[in-house]
């Protein structure tokens, strides 16, 4: 389809007038059509939608057309006194907004041609962004870029309103935009205090991202056999959350009938579990900034760390530590978090090595359900170490293969590890959560969902700008967001706005 492009100056005050109560007129006549003709209700709601465009289209067109070209005088003198005039030759600038694309033609004022441009009154006026696509336009496709991939994004769009925004102008948005959103985490004023929970729980995991490989050798390298996974697919992105909750004290009888009733069964009483307040996500690529590299986990570690403090400034919150038992992730937190802490095994973490060391004693499901039971149950009652014992001792007396007694060794050894953060029936006591549902949520939603679709390989850069912009989206800031980075821009491409004001407008 082709992009209509006009410009401002063709859209007079008459002749706009005119045409838009045609428009009316239009939309009028074609409803009376169609309703004695019985239109399908899809066909006049899409018809209407169009036409709609086009007289926002000429509405939008005729409102920029009235702010002129920005001629304010010969000369002017900025805030900071610098003296500027005005240049001789107008400038263009393309607008492209919501309803379609606009071409402006305005004065520019600067020390003389071919030199700076130092101020534009009509950019400043209208507050314009600094690309060609209106901040309404960024906006409603980084909204859904966050959700969907940009060539789908660029398809809805040209779709619902007629305007082709190829994908790597998309991509472009969506890293201008992300550039926005580490200063806003910053100024990001801390949740009310009466909305938190009486816990505050923090977590951290790993997810891959797909990556694009540097294209520095011939594409017949990849055809070499090799065996283990293939160098530079693959990039580990640092997932934290922190939430506050209330208490939830519950019984390890209450939790494994919970684990083991079928999907079709239901409770007799369902529990009133509290609801995480104010969920924050992040994620984060290790990185290259000149020369040096930015380790992902202690950037994570650190954000969660501040979350932490700013959340419970006086100290009076019990802080949760909620992971599976991936070592450096521990190492991690005893680096970077400042106060104390109640470390927890994911309970779902220590459950699979239970089904591994079913799977070495027993062939039938009946039989391996009542094993794991049996050992979850002594789990959550704060026998770990008896359940190791009792494992070991069955290696020593049964017929298992030293690959068997092996396997076996490595789960008791897991569980010996993680005994001290597996004090269930203390955690349970205190209404401590045991499982890390949010973050394992956080990493399926945050990341496998969006940046793992079939196909998809990303830069470092882009990917973390997705993550970024994704993680504001996901977190209920959104709109405040897009207020916010506005303002910013605004403030670094106008410093001089006042002027406008106290000058008449022609």
């Amino acid at each position: 389809m082709m992009e209509k492009i006009l410009e401002v100056k063709a859209f007079c005050k008459k002749k706009v007038w005119e045409k838009l109560e045609n428009q009316v007129d239009g939309i009028k006549d074609y409803l009376q059509a169609a309703s004695a003709k019985g239109s399908a209700a899809h066909e006049v709601e899409e018809n209407i939608w169009r036409m709609v465009l086009a007289m926002g289209y000429q509405a939008l067109g005729w409102f920029l057309a009235q702010q002129g070209a920005g001629d304010v005088g010969e000369t002017m003198v900025l805030e900071n006194q610098q003296a500027v005039k005005k240049l001789e030759q107008q400038k263009q600038r393309t607008y492209r907004s919501i309803f379609g694309t606009y071409e402006l033609s305005r004065y520019v004022y600067g020390s003389r041609e071919g030199q700076k441009i130092e101020f534009v009154p009509l950019d400043t006026r209208l507050k314009l962004p600094a690309g060609e696509y209106s901040y309404v336009l960024q906006e409603w496709s980084q909204m859904l870029a966050v959700e969907s991939p940009y060539k789908k994004v660029s398809d809805v769009l040209e779709k619902m309103l007629a305007l082709n925004i190829p994908v790597d102008s998309l991509e472009r948005i969506n890293r201008e935009m992300s550039e926005a959103v580490a200063q806003y985490r910053v100024d990001k004023p801390i949740p009310p205090k009466a909305e938190e929970g009486e816990l505050l729980v923090s977590g951290g995991d790993g997810k891959g991202v797909p990556i694009r490989h540097a294209r520095d050798k011939a594409r017949i390298y990849d055809h070499r056999r090799q065996t283990g996974p293939k160098p530079d697919r693959k990039r580990m992105a640092i997932v934290g959350t922190a939430y506050s909750v209330d208490r939830y004290i519950r019984t390890p009888e209450s939790v494994v009938e919970a684990l083991f009733r079928k999907p079709d069964v239901e409770q007799a009483t369902k529990p009133d579990r509290p609801r995480p307040q104010h969920k924050q996500v992040f994620a984060q690529l290790t990185q290259a900034h000149g020369g040096v590299e930015i380790k992902a986990t202690a950037v994570v570690f650190n954000w969660m760390n501040q979350q932490l403090t700013q959340r419970d400034a006086d100290n009076t919150k019990a802080h949760i530590v909620l992971m599976d038992g991936q070592p450096s992730l521990w190492e991690a937190a005893q680096e970077h978090f400042s106060g104390d802490r109640i470390e927890i095994l994911d309970l779902l973490h220590a459950t699979p090595r239970l089904w591994d060391a079913a799977a070495i004693f027993h062939h039938d499901d009946a039989a391996k359900l009542a094993f794991i039971y049996q050992r979850i149950l002594r789990i959550l009652r704060g026998e770990v170490s008896l359940v190791i014992r009792g494992l070991r001792q069955m290696a020593t007396k049964g017929a298992i293969s030293a690959a068997k007694r092996k396997d076996l060794e490595k789960i008791c050894g897991y569980l010996a590890k993680n005994k001290h953060r597996m004090q269930y029936d203390k955690y349970l006591a205190a209404g401590y959560p045991i499982a890390s549902g949010v973050l394992e949520g956080a990493c399926r939603h945050f990341v496998k969902d969006r940046m793992e679709r079939a196909g998809m390989r990303w830069s470092i850069d882009g990917a973390q700008s997705m993550l970024d912009l994704r993680s504001t989206y996901l977190n209920g800031d959104w709109e405040d967001f897009v207020k916010y980075r506005i303002k910013r821009e605004e403030d670094k491409l106008y410093p001089y706005a006042q002027i406008i004001d106290d000058v008449p407008w022609p």
